[in-house]
This record gives structure tokens, sequence and C-alpha cells, in this order.
């Protein structure tokens, strides 16, 4: 119904009240008939998810000048998008519309979040049709996370802990685990991966289903194969957002702590020794960290060192020879994204010894 048409019925029931007021009697028909009341005007704005972000009603429609409803698409001014604390895409409406309440106008509008891409969304819990099928896109960043595509790899029947991936953490009992884009375009290697420094560190995952949002916190051991990846899960996560139906999922993500979350610790945490090492080489890796590891710092009676990020292999970090070499305690410091830091006592001669693993 138009917004003149509207006018005319609200100016209708006006009329109508105004007539009973002044004696008439309000048991006889009214030669106007019975009132929709479904034809009211609402107004439809953005409602906070669970999780604190903002996310548009989903099947809002504008009436254009022939009074069929014409879906609206995000792609409108800045000034009129709701933002998403979690970031990413956004999906944002025009700052005045109105909705039907009308059984046309309740089923699935079209409301595109790329010029390229369109999708179907029920209603503001994240509802859709196709879920399995977007296409994939470059992923969007921001300061929190980002947003594009969520696939999986491995079984989601099996629901395999994970193997260790490109973090080179070897067989684990990590059953939530994923992996992270290393690129946002082909190549440009300005992903979350940034050479292994996501290792370790978790991830809160929210993706569009039929059943509206689902969400899941993993530990990123792995980067992506796939050069339109967003978030790759792996089994058992994979399963809670997709369940069998397995494809490419829209979804958001944001990175956050380990501590507190479940199923994501193989083990506690520890300092592991690559293979190999001995007194004139020695790499080392943080396991089941409580964040991404930024910095590994050593102390001893001399001035503190900062370990280097190795080049032989991706997440670990490289042992100056006179630590190695040397019976001296030496206090590690392991500095996360998040939280407060780890410390580790231990003979420096003892970060020579391949394949050993000392818990913190």
């Amino acid at each position: 119904m138009s917004f003149w048409e509207r006018k005319n019925v609200l100016s209708l029931l006006f009329a109508g009240a105004m007539m009973v007021s002044c004696g008439e009697d309000s048991s006889s028909p009214s030669d106007a008939g019975p009132v929709d009341s479904s034809a009211a005007v609402s107004e439809s704005s953005g409602v906070s998810s669970s999780d604190g972000s903002q996310e548009s009603s989903g099947g809002m429609t504008q009436a254009g000048s022939s009074g069929a409803e014409a879906p609206i698409s995000s792609a409108v001014s800045s000034n009129s998008g709701v933002t998403s604390s979690a970031g990413g895409i956004l999906q944002s409406s025009s700052a005045e519309h109105s909705t039907d309440s009308s059984p046309e106008s309740s089923a699935s509008q079209p409301i595109s979040s790329n010029a390229s891409d369109q999708w179907y969304f029920d209603d503001a819990d994240g509802a859709c049709e196709k879920c399995d099928n977007y296409t994939a896109q470059d992923p969007v960043l921001n300061e929190r996370g980002g947003a594009g595509s969520i696939t999986t790899y491995g079984s989601i029947t099996e629901k395999e802990t994970s193997l260790g991936g490109a973090c080179n953490y070897g067989q684990t009992n990590i059953q939530y685990y994923a992996a992270i884009h290393v690129n946002v375009s082909s190549g440009d290697d300005k992903g979350p991966w940034n050479g292994g420094l996501a290792c370790g560190g978790c991830v809160r995952v929210k993706a569009k289903t039929p059943d509206g949002w689902k969400r899941v916190t993993v530990r990123i051991t792995d980067r992506c194969p796939d050069e339109s990846c967003g978030v790759d899960l792996g089994g058992a996560p994979a399963s809670d957002i997709m369940g069998i139906t397995v494809g490419r999922y829209y979804g958001e993500w944001e990175f956050v702590s380990c501590e507190g979350v479940e199923g994501v610790w193989g083990d506690s945490t520890s300092v592991w020794v690559k293979e190999g090492a001995g007194p004139y080489w020695s790499i080392v890796q943080v396991r089941n960290p409580k964040d991404a590891v930024t910095q590994i710092s050593a102390v001893t009676d001399a001035e503190p060192v900062a370990l280097k990020y190795a080049i032989e292999a991706e997440n670990f970090w490289t042992v100056p020879q006179g630590i190695l070499r040397s019976d001296d305690m030496v206090k590690l410091i392991i500095e996360y994204r998040t939280g407060v830091p780890d410390t580790l006592q231990i003979k420096g001669s003892d970060l020579a010894v391949g394949e050993a693993n000392y818990y913190l």
C-alpha cells in the first residue's frame, strides 16, 4: 500500500471516530468496511544481535512509484549504514523507509552485500536461503577481523583433531581449529596469516545459515589454500555451522583470546623445540598459547634479548647460540596479542634439545 493509500485509511479512521463521538451508533456497519491493521506503517531499523553487533532487518522493502515493492540494496550512501562490532561487510538500509506486514512483504527480499552478489535474508538473525553457495570474492578486513567466505576442509562426519597444519604443531588434540587467509587479493600477502604470526590465536566466527547466525570459536593452526578464503573451518566447527550442507557461506570473524574457550586446547601451554636442534642452532614455538604470540624475549644476567622470528619454518623463533651453549638459567617471556605474558625459567642448554617440550 502506498503512502497516500495509508493516509486515506487513517483519515477514514479519524472521521469514523469523530462521527461516533457526535452520537453515531457505533454498532452500525461502516460504509468504509473493516480496516486492515496490517496496513499500518512501521519503521524498520537495524537490530542488535546477541554478540552486540547490529544487523539490518531482513526483507526490507521500499515502495516505488507504482506501489510495487522493490528490494533495497545495501549499496547506499555511507551515512545510512549500520556498524557491526565484529566489522566486515555490513548490511545497510536507507535512513527512511516503510514496510508492509502483509504476506507478500514477509517473504524474503533480496539485499545485496556486493554489486555482483545477491542474497536472501529472512530476518535480522541472519537466516538465508542458498546459504552454502556464497560467491567467492576477496575478504573485507577491519581492525578486529573481517568478513567474507566461510569454508571447510577435512571431514564433517569424523570431526578429526588438527594435525597442526602450516603452524607446524604436529598431531594435536585440538577439535576446534581453522585456517586463516593469507591474501586479501590474490598474491598480495596482506591477510592476517602474516608469515605464521596468526598461529595459535583464536577467531570467533559467525555465518549466515537457514537457521540464522551460527557461531563458533576456533584456533588458527593452518593457512588457507583458497585464494578467496576468509576462514576455512576444520571438521568439528564446520559441522556446527554447516550441518551436512557443506559449501561456501557468508560470515564475519573477529580475533579473540583463547582463554576459557573449550575445544581449542590440545594440552597445557608449552615451549617446544624443533627436531634437529643443537648447541649451534635451535628454533622454538609455543604450543597451546593463550593467543597469537607477538614476541619471545630471553632474560639472562645480560640485557634481555628479543628472539628473532625464524625464516626456516613458520611459527618458530630463533634462540641465540650464546644461550644454547650455556647452562645458565634463562627466563623466557612470551607475549601475546592479548592477555598477560607467560614466563618459563629454564637452562639455556635445554633449548638445544630437539623435540623437547617444556610446560609453562
